[in-house]
């Protein structure tokens, strides 16, 4: 690793103690979330109520540097209000555009399944082409850019579910859950002690890393060295979803380089320049499980998405 890629590592690396100053025992999904900046890719938090989803967010662009911006997902909200619109200026006699919230860093989209598949589609080219196009004038976005959906698991009266297109936008999709009980109990003495998620800095949140470190991880992530076996593998697990008989989704080729894009990036989090089929099990059900579907059979026998994810990854061989 170069110099500069390594004091990058060590940066982002704080990442998780700084957020957790804030958000208590969730480690694994501040990981997640770092692996997709790292990968340029957006993430879909999917946990209850009161699990600290919105507070982690803020918490990353806190602790990176980053400005975000929340829209709070309704069945009214229209794709103008997330993209921007064009706004007449009677003093110029012109129309002007007016930026929506879209463009940020980072994007909540809160209880992104509460909105029409209209509204949810705007987001399809600011996720994919990182710009938005309105009347025809196309507008990059600021890098880096990142989307962090949330949606609860439990309560699907009202709502819209992702349709297979946008889902496979995500690169990640992270479950949130609920606290260990020592963990919560540490949640409610910082709140007995006057502790306030809407003021980050009062909790003692500060930069550990910024844009430039970013950008220096995304290009030492682009330089981890991958061999072919291990390709193979990432390509036999792909292939296996698709033969497996309690899916009648597999995972498609672009599930199969999200899944080599994630394994780049833990590597290299973990201070290698090269991946190993550990790297690519880390990650493979959260890269995955938002990609495929069960049958309405296996459904029906008990079966999840995770369950059969983790049986394909025990029954695949990987590389030595």
């Amino acid at each position: 690793m170069t110099a500069e890629s390594e004091q990058a590592r060590h940066a982002l690396s704080r990442l998780r103690a700084e957020v957790g100053k804030a958000v208590v025992g969730q480690d694994a999904v501040v990981g997640g979330v770092m692996v997709a900046l790292l990968c340029g890719g957006h993430v879909l938090l999917e946990g209850v109520p009161g699990v600290a989803k919105t507070l982690l967010v803020r918490a990353v662009a806190a602790a990176l540097n980053l400005d975000t911006k929340r829209v709070q997902f309704t069945p009214d909200l229209m794709p103008g209000d997330v993209t921007g619109s064009l706004v007449y200026d009677a003093r110029t006699s012109a129309f002007n555009f007016r930026p929506g919230p879209v463009f940020t860093n980072l994007l909540l989209a809160d209880e992104i399944n509460r909105t029409p598949p209209k509204t949810q589609a705007a987001l399809l080219e600011a996720m994919e082409e990182r710009q938005v196009s309105v009347d025809g004038t196309p507008r990059p976005l600021p890098q880096p850019f990142l989307v962090a959906a949330t949606q609860n698991p439990i309560e699907y009266e009202g709502t819209y579910p992702l349709p297979e297109a946008q889902l496979d936008r995500f690169l990640l999709k992270l479950s949130v859950p609920l606290p260990e009980r020592d963990d919560e109990i540490g949640v409610l003495r910082a709140h007995h002690h006057g502790f306030d998620p809407r003021d980050l800095k009062a909790a003692g949140i500060t930069p550990v890393a910024g844009p430039a470190d970013l950008a220096a991880g995304r290009a030492a992530v682009q330089r981890v060295a991958v061999a072919d076996p291990v390709l193979a593998y990432v390509v036999d697990l792909c292939r296996a979803t698709r033969q497996t008989p309690a899916l009648e989704l597999g995972a498609s080729p672009r599930g199969a380089t999200a899944l080599l894009a994630v394994a780049k990036a833990y590597a290299w989090l973990s201070g290698r320049d090269y991946v190993v089929p550990d790297d690519v099990k880390a990650y493979a059900i959260a890269a995955l499980r938002h990609r495929v579907r069960l049958r309405a059979d296996a459904e029906l026998d008990g079966a999840t998405v995770p369950a059969v994810l983790a049986g394909v990854l025990a029954a695949v061989p990987a590389p030595r």
